[in-house]
């Protein structure tokens, strides 16, 4: 009797490639390195490392590759527990890699042309170096939870569910630290905020499910 074996070397280059990414910012700039790991109950980082920033930051662009690629590991995983398709080829993974990564970067262009339109870059610049870091910090907590997923105990759809509720919960937390160091200015444009919040934090992820559903 044939049985099918779901190989896992695709999935365990692309975690090693995370890591290797992982390893050489940390070479790059331990101290920075330092700081990041505690960005999510310590603000230090970000008051300092936002005064720094450039348009193409080396530290923050490794730390980006390093979440595309977990990122996309753990979706497929997701996906494949989901629709119950165990296939998985270079191709696949390529398309759905490519595809997250053009996801965020165009909606992290589109927010710098709408500050730009409405004359508010310094402001919209120190928020995106915020929430990028905040997802940055997701790819390095993807890192464990996928080896773990891969290697040591069989994936769930109930495990699947928690994983992505807690994820939801820190970038959640990112959201509410940057809302809160502009809460005088939001309050002042409390109808241009919820406008914003609709349009790019929800909308997006509405479709991307609804598109999602719709290949099922």
């Amino acid at each position: 009797m044939l049985r099918d074996i779901v190989s896992n070397d695709l999935y365990t280059i692309l975690l090693i490639a995370g890591l290797l990414i992982v390893a050489i910012a940390k070479l790059n700039a331990p101290k920075r390195f330092s700081d990041f790991i505690y960005v999510l109950g310590n603000s230090k980082y970000l008051k300092i490392y936002s005064r720094e920033q450039k348009f193409l930051d080396k530290f923050d662009a490794l730390l980006f590759g390093n979440l595309i690629l977990s990122l996309s590991v753990f979706s497929f995983i997701a996906y494949q527990h989901i629709t119950h398709n165990q296939l998985l080829s270079i191709d696949t993974i390529f398309k759905l890699t490519f595809s997250i990564g053009v996801f965020i970067l165009i909606k992290v262009l589109v927010e710098r042309l709408i500050g730009s339109i409405f004359e508010i870059d310094t402001l919209i610049d120190q928020y995106l170096f915020q929430k990028i870091s905040y997802k940055n910090y997701l790819g390095i907590l993807l890192l464990p939870i996928n080896a773990l997923l891969l290697f040591s105990f069989k994936p769930s759809l109930p495990i699947i569910y928690i994983i992505v509720i807690l994820l939801l919960i820190v970038y959640i937390i990112g959201l509410i630290t940057s809302f809160k160091t502009h809460q005088s200015l939001i309050k002042r444009n409390y109808f241009y905020f919820i406008l914003y919040l609709c349009t790019l934090e929800i909308s997006p992820y509405i479709i991307l499910y609804k598109v999602f559903i719709a290949k099922q």
